[in-house]
């Protein structure tokens, strides 16, 4: 699949967290946190496994005492990929962490607060190649910059700029920034002014967006406004549920966007009507989760009817419609096998696995020669008995003419 995407991305400099490159034109990434304890070193691992196979490039994990610190050393050689240590009020484990060999930082303004303390850090950071995230938070910002701006656009700027001034002071410029809030017009209007003051890359994200699907949603409406204005440059959703999940929305979200080439199944279902003849939530649910575990590339669509499922998503690279107790099954819209109802969800996932692998020619090539007879008149036959308006449209329309006199 070529990425093709309308939204000119904002042109920042470029860093690189271990092998991943972040800013300057490179994909967005998508980013998550482990919920384990990190002294747990073998836990912690499995996690992060787990995350880099739902999707994402960049592990981050808390560094909040030694033995996290010692697990760190442990866990950094056999992660699958670049980890970033969580550093909550203590400077010297952030130093701690970068002696475990971290991939990068992420400090919070408002936690570390000394300025000798903060350059300490990015001294030692600076030494060894090491970027660092400076990650406000309108939960915890500095009290004086509360004080005297509020929780605002402002003051979540003013705290960025104010940490990236003591890197300055030594040095060090390999940073990227977030300026996270719960409050979704308060978190856009941030990055949005973030944006206009500094060429770094951006870390964007809704923090405590709360559990699916209101967290889905508040963390997508604040992250997928700015991507469409070319602002962002690596992502987290922050949701009160298995980081996993968190990872399967970003790159769900990228990639519906266009800013990242598919990866995974791409799953579109009709919101059924007068014609369906299957409980289309329930055939499209068992889809989804049967192709959930499979890398497939693909588009496919799971239709309550065959009269114009297939013409209606004809666009899919695959799918099955419903009718008279079989399923038709299509490639770009033309039906290649009809199968019993209760097969469907096996066939849809067999014929994916073949369409990746063999190309949609070679499966074209292979359909049944009487797969299109049978769907033709399976439609016929419905149309005969549903009528050509099935949902009772006209009926409609006549009677809203008769009460407005139209």
């Amino acid at each position: 699949m070529t990425v093709t995407t309308s939204y000119p991305r904002r042109p920042t400099r470029q860093i690189m967290v271990g092998d991943v490159p972040v800013g300057g034109g490179a994909p967005v990434t998508v980013q998550s946190m482990t919920i384990t304890k990190t002294a747990d070193v073998e836990g912690t691992l499995a996690q992060i496994y787990a995350l880099a196979g739902a999707g994402a490039d960049i592990v981050r994990c808390t560094c909040n005492e030694v033995e996290a610190a010692e697990g760190l050393a442990r866990i950094v050689p056999r992660s699958p990929v670049p980890i970033v240590a969580d550093i909550h009020f203590q400077y010297r484990l952030a130093l701690a962490a970068l002696e475990a060999g971290v991939h990068c930082l992420r400090l919070n303004p408002g936690n570390i607060r000394k300025p000798e303390h903060i350059k300490a850090v990015a001294t030692e950071a600076k030494d060894r190649g090491v970027p660092i995230r400076i990650g406000v938070n309108a939960g915890s910002l500095d009290p004086d910059i509360e004080a005297r701006l509020g929780v605002t656009p402002e003051a979540l700027v003013e705290s960025a700029t104010r940490e990236l001034a003591y890197f300055q002071e030594v040095g060090f410029d390999d940073v990227k920034i977030s300026v996270k809030a719960s409050n979704v017009p308060l978190m856009v209007e941030a990055y949005r002014m973030l944006a206009d003051t500094v060429d770094h890359p951006l870390h964007l994200g809704v923090t405590e967006a709360g559990p699916p699907p209101g967290g889905l949603v508040k963390a997508t409406a604040g992250i997928a406004t700015l991507l469409l204005e070319g602002i962002g440059d690596t992502l987290r959703y922050s949701l009160t549920a298995d980081p996993v999940e968190e990872a399967r929305a970003g790159r769900q979200l990228l990639e519906a966007l266009g800013l990242r080439e598919r990866k995974g199944v791409d799953l579109i279902a009709c919101p059924s009507c007068g014609r369906a003849e299957v409980d289309v939530i329930k055939v499209a649910s068992e889809a989804q989760a049967a192709l959930a575990e499979r890398e497939l590339p693909i588009q496919v669509a799971v239709m309550g009817c065959v009269v114009n499922g297939p013409g209606e998503a004809r666009s899919a690279d695959l799918g099955i419609a419903a009718g008279r107790h079989r399923g038709h099954l299509f490639i770009r819209g033309e039906v290649v096998r009809v199968v019993p109802e209760d097969e469907m969800v096996a066939a849809l996932v067999e014929e994916a696995e073949r369409l990746v692998k063999e190309g949609v020619e070679a499966r074209l090539a292979a359909r049944d020669d009487s797969a299109a007879a049978e769907a033709a008149a399976d439609r016929a036959a419905l149309l005969d008995q549903q009528g050509l308006d099935a949902n009772r449209s006209e009926q409609r329309v006549e009677l809203i003419r008769k009460r407005t006199g139209g």
